[in-house]
């Protein structure tokens, strides 16, 4: 009996009780988390950064282009100042001869360049040793020459003023000779009436001349400046310069 029930015992033996695992906590949706929401604004405010700062560039982008290309347009229709160019010569006239239109030209060139008188240019035009054009062609030109004869013997009265210290009269004189400038005498009164000079420099300038080359004598000096196959200043003027050398 006692093997029977231990047999029996035996043959209904308790089965083990299995042990429950520990049921973990569950866990919140990550969209109820509290950082999950920080993150999202700090995502939404800077794209809205940005979205605002590229929209900027684009407009200060677009604006900026016109005014580029305003400056383009400014710059390109800018003229470049034109060089100095030599005096225009006159148009040339299909019924005047070829001859004439040449010594027109070189009429305009004298009296432009050089200052010359009418009759000064019509020598030079028809000189063996100048232009050798014919009478007719000469004569064409210094008619119809675009010149300012007064201003002409003005310019050529203050050459002889500034670099020969000539006196008024000597002035005078050199722009209506034959072998000078061959002014009329009513250009030739407007040159010295009109030129501004000092002619008690010129007489001292000339002073000083004879005394460094020909050593004259202050006398001899004096006559010099006053005679008319001299100087021909006036005596003031040439007593000034006696007493200021």
């Amino acid at each position: 009996m006692a093997e029977g029930k231990r047999f029996k015992h035996q043959a209904n033996p308790q089965q083990p009780v299995q042990q429950q695992q520990p049921v973990s906590p569950r866990k919140k949706p990550i969209f109820k988390r509290w950082w999950f929401w920080v993150i999202i604004v700090v995502l939404v405010a800077a794209a809205a950064g940005g979205g605002a700062s590229g929209g900027q560039d684009e407009k200060s982008e677009s604006v900026d282009e016109p005014v580029a290309e305003q400056q383009d347009v400014k710059t390109s229709g800018e003229q470049e100042p034109a060089d100095s160019e030599p005096a225009e010569e006159p148009k040339a006239d299909s019924d005047v001869p070829a001859e004439y239109q040449s010594a027109l030209n070189q009429a305009k060139n004298y009296s432009d360049v050089m200052h010359m008188s009418k009759q000064g240019i019509f020598d030079q035009l028809t000189s063996e040793y100048g232009g050798q054009f014919d009478e007719d062609a000469a004569q064409y030109a210094v008619d119809n020459v675009d010149a300012d004869w007064n201003a002409n013997a003005l310019a050529k009265a203050e050459s002889y003023s500034d670099t020969m210290h000539m006196s008024k009269q000597g002035i005078y004189d050199q722009l209506v000779a034959d072998a000078g400038e061959q002014f009329t005498a009513e250009e030739a009164q407007y040159a010295v009436d009109t030129l501004d000079a000092d002619y008690n420099a010129n007489a001292l300038a000339k002073a000083k001349d004879y005394q460094e080359t020909m050593s004259m004598s202050a006398e001899a000096i004096r006559d010099q400046l006053t005679s008319e196959y001299g100087e021909q200043f006036t005596q003031e003027e040439a007593d000034y310069a006696v007493a200021n050398l």
